[in-house]
């Protein structure tokens, strides 16, 4: 299987379309999805890498299609609920442990409550895989802990005006801003590097 077979195989297996596969690699439109897995487009090192990442799997899966020994029978502990929607309290450990995909680079992972990120397709009920680290890029997707409660946002921070933006996928939700002492109180958890959607 080559690795335009492997990509469009994976897409259909996570029930994405062309069009949702471009907006969570946030490039090209359904046009250049389909002409990658038609083998029309080279898929460049970066791109096999945002691919990978938004499919849930690992690069070198996706480019051989070997799941390679670091993730068989490891499980990665499932910590609890995150709000997708207005924060919730983000439960301790419950002792659950989940399986992840092949080449799934997490530390934990957190069952999605609400509807707010629906427009990346992490639905109520989904399993979020989140690696720890405190400082994500604009514009991925992150845990954040504010104070004692969690939620699943877009991270944005504007450095000049010192405002930490926390964007909702759905309309319906308007944007949290952070700033000044506000600040003290937020935490990146981690980047949500894959979900396990339960449609």
């Amino acid at each position: 299987m080559t690795v335009c077979e492997r990509l469009r195989k994976l897409r259909l297996e996570r029930g994405m379309s062309q069009e949702e596969l471009a907006l969570r690699v946030g490039y090209g439109g359904r046009s250049a999805v389909s002409k990658a897995e038609k083998g029309e487009r080279d898929i460049s090192q970066n791109m096999l890498v945002k691919y990978a990442e938004a499919l849930g799997v690992s690069p070198s899966y996706l480019l051989t299609g070997d799941e390679g020994t670091e993730s068989i029978g490891r499980r990665i502990p499932l910590l609890g609920s995150i709000a997708c929607g207005q924060p919730i309290f983000a439960e301790e450990d419950r002792g659950v442990y989940v399986d992840p995909f092949f080449g799934v680079d997490a530390d934990f992972c957190l069952e999605a409550k609400g509807d707010s990120m629906i427009g990346a397709r992490i639905a109520d009920g989904d399993i979020v895989f989140i690696r720890r680290q405190e400082i994500v890029n604009d514009g991925e997707i992150a845990a954040v802990l504010i104070g004692d409660e969690a939620t699943l946002k877009r991270v944005y921070y504007d450095r000049d005006s010192g405002v930490l933006s926390l964007f909702a996928e759905n309309p319906a939700y308007r944007p949290m801003r952070f700033m000044g002492e506000e600040l003290n109180s937020i935490r990146i958890l981690g980047k949500a590097v894959a979900f396990r959607s339960i449609l």
